[in-house]
């Protein structure tokens, strides 16, 4: 679970606040990798039943960034939601490492 726990520290400290370009593809990466992740940890049988919750914040987070990035959304409003679903990345990621 070392490995696993260092694994989600990188993706931890790689998750970007401010929305670009540039930003909106790493997240996605990033939200793959996690996801990748989560996989290997539902397969141990010790943190299984406890990763169910992880896999459910997924897709409000992906839905989140992709409304960030909506031509028809202003630049305060982009912020604001990338901040929004970076910060929950973050939470979960963090939750993640606590098991």
């Amino acid at each position: 679970m070392n490995e696993i726990n260092e694994q989600l520290r990188d993706l931890f400290n790689r998750i970007p606040r401010r929305h670009t370009a540039e930003n909106v593809k790493e997240i996605y990466s990033i939200l793959d990798a996690y996801e990748d992740l989560l996989m290997t940890m539902e397969a141990d049988p010790r943190y299984g039943p406890q990763t169910a919750p992880f896999f459910e914040a997924l897709e409000p987070i992906r839905a989140t960034i992709k409304k960030s990035n909506s031509p028809k959304a202003g630049k305060k409003e982009k912020d604001s939601l990338f901040d929004e679903a970076s910060g929950a990345l973050k939470d979960s990621v963090e939750a993640a490492m606590k098991l």
